[in-house]
């Protein structure tokens, strides 16, 4: 399977200006079977924004839109306002034929304020696709492995994310931890520039099942990532390697 990673320079609560960018970006890269967005790519790391996030069904028809234009599936998060009347921050992993998956943030980023304005969701989201099985996080959850733990049903992690400068370290040491501890791929799409508070420098990456980088980003500017994964290499290794068979089996239990 061909993936391609869009990481954008997202423009501040500029909808319209992000699609633009996006569309430009896919339009441009070689052809993918699946194009994947940072983490709120239509309109930057907001939290205190409610009218963005009661807006996200023109951004959500834009991936419906783009999905079935290039015979490709897209994956991104928005904030979303819920029929329920809370916000999440929702990613949508959205196929060809207009049939969408979703998830909602786990692990809210309190140091950021996240937890203020955002719902908590609870359901961990495996998407089928091609023949591979995508766990769906975002962001903050890259950083807790007992929530992204292999229970037999993933072959791939996609992580979008708003991982900032400051802390960019952790991203390339834990992208490739939750890789090797779970011998799966590992799909990191980070964005570019400057919100209010933070400065991004994106260094995205796709990673193997040993740790090994397929492609990463070191240009640190806005660009398209693509990189090839390979279901049989995958399942090779692992009976191969039965690192797996000793795994910890355990009951997740959501806080």
């Amino acid at each position: 399977m061909k993936i391609t990673l869009l990481q954008t320079d997202i423009v501040w609560k500029n909808t319209e200006e992000n699609e633009v960018k996006a569309e430009r970006m896919i339009l441009s890269a070689p052809e993918a079977d699946l194009y994947v967005l940072p983490e709120m790519w239509s309109t930057g790391f907001i939290t205190d924004t409610e009218p963005e996030a009661k807006e996200y069904g023109r951004s959500l028809k834009w991936m419906k839109d783009m999905a079935s234009r290039s015979h490709a599936a897209l994956c991104g998060s928005l904030a979303v306002k819920g029929e329920d009347g809370y916000c999440y921050n929702r990613q949508f992993f959205v196929l060809p034929d207009g049939n969408i998956c979703t998830y909602d943030k786990h692990h809210l980023f309190k140091y950021g304020g996240e937890d203020q304005y955002y719902q908590t969701g609870n359901q961990r989201t495996v998407v089928c696709y091609q023949g591979f099985r995508f766990l769906l996080i975002t962001c903050y959850d890259l950083r807790f492995p007992v929530w992204t733990r292999y229970q037999g049903d993933y072959d791939a992690i996609i992580c979008v994310a708003n991982w900032p400068e400051s802390r960019q370290d952790v991203w390339h040491i834990l992208l490739r931890a939750r890789a090797i501890e779970n011998q799966c791929y590992v799909i990191g799409c980070n964005r570019v520039g400057d919100d209010p508070n933070c400065h991004y420098i994106g260094h995205s990456a796709v990673i193997d099942s040993r740790g090994r980088t397929i492609v990463e980003d070191h240009e640190e500017r806005e660009l398209t990532l693509t990189a090839e994964i390979d279901k049989d290499s995958l399942q090779a290794f692992r009976q191969k390697f039965r690192v797996l068979d000793d795994r910890d089996i355990f009951h997740l239990t959501p806080r």
